[in-house]
């Protein structure tokens, strides 16, 4: 297969796309496992044992210490997944990541909604500009 030169400069401006695979793959898992009405809590359970069954480093409910926030997880100190089982992802819960992001100094997070009938992870990326006062 060809690549050109834009493609390989596409991945490598990816952040921990390895890890965040990984863990998008997951959360599949626990998607087809519980359905699409199980309650946040159940869902984060199941996550933690698979993540605990293929040993990848991390912190349920880490709370951010300069601000109390608590973030459901904190993946390999690296990526914040942010659960939700609500039916629709409001821009409250964007902003509420990114404050994540800003608070922990993490550039990368994930929100995933379990309601959806197919899962979409959604990629948060830290921004790095005066606009990321908006979000503190």
């Amino acid at each position: 297969m060809l690549m050109h030169a834009n493609d390989t400069n596409k991945n490598k401006k990816l952040i921990c796309p390895e890890l965040s695979y990984l863990i998008t793959g997951v959360c599949f898992d626990v998607h087809n496992a519980l359905g699409r009405y199980a309650r946040e809590r159940q869902y984060g359970d199941l996550l933690e044992r698979k993540l605990k069954e293929i040993k990848i480093p991390h912190k349920r409910e880490f709370v951010i210490e300069k601000t109390g926030n608590t973030i459901d997880f904190l993946i390999d100190n690296k990526i914040i997944l942010e659960l939700k089982a609500v039916p629709l992802i409001l821009k409250e819960d964007y902003y509420q990541t990114q404050r994540y992001l800003q608070a922990s100094n993490i550039k990368l997070a994930l929100l995933v909604n379990f309601r959806n009938r197919y899962l979409k992870p959604i990629r948060i990326i830290k921004i790095e500009t005066d606009t990321r006062n908006k979000f503190v």
